[in-house]
């Protein structure tokens, strides 16, 4: 598995992998009125991370660089506990330069817990559109 930058060929997928994505993790929330174009502007301005292997798309991660802010880390449903995500919050985390942050909603006790055995720690919690989240931190 490799973990590279992204580039606009690979806008079609990560737009369907995000889409998707949101909805396995999130079924609390309405994903009908959730469309492709999300993608962009959910990443607009961030650096963008892909994890392939043998040419396939797996997973990505975006950051707000200048705060250290880990924005978005999807995983394709079907490639889930392969590593994916470790490996794509590995290369992030090389990256800060200082401690580093995420928001994750409450109600996905999967991702607190995954953030939680990667050294991640529980600062606040705080209230957004789609609910109750953690703000959480690394020290690096």
């Amino acid at each position: 598995m490799v973990i590279r930058p992204w580039s606009e060929n690979d806008r079609p997928f990560l737009r369907t992998l995000y889409l998707h994505a949101r909805r396995e993790a999130w079924p609390w929330l309405d994903g009908s009125v959730w469309q492709l174009e999300d993608f962009d502007e959910a990443t607009k301005d961030e650096q963008i991370w892909v994890a392939e292997e043998d040419g396939h798309r797996l997973g990505f991660a975006s950051v707000w660089v200048n705060d250290n802010f880990l924005h978005n880390l999807f995983v394709a449903p079907e490639h889930k506990g392969r590593g994916v995500g470790h490996a794509l919050l590995e290369k992030v985390q090389s990256e800060f330069s200082s401690t580093g942050a995420l928001k994750c909603l409450v109600k996905n006790k999967r991702a607190v817990a995954f953030y939680q055995r990667h050294g991640w720690h529980i600062e606040a919690r705080g209230e957004g559109p789609d609910g109750e989240y953690f703000l959480m931190h690394l020290v690096v």
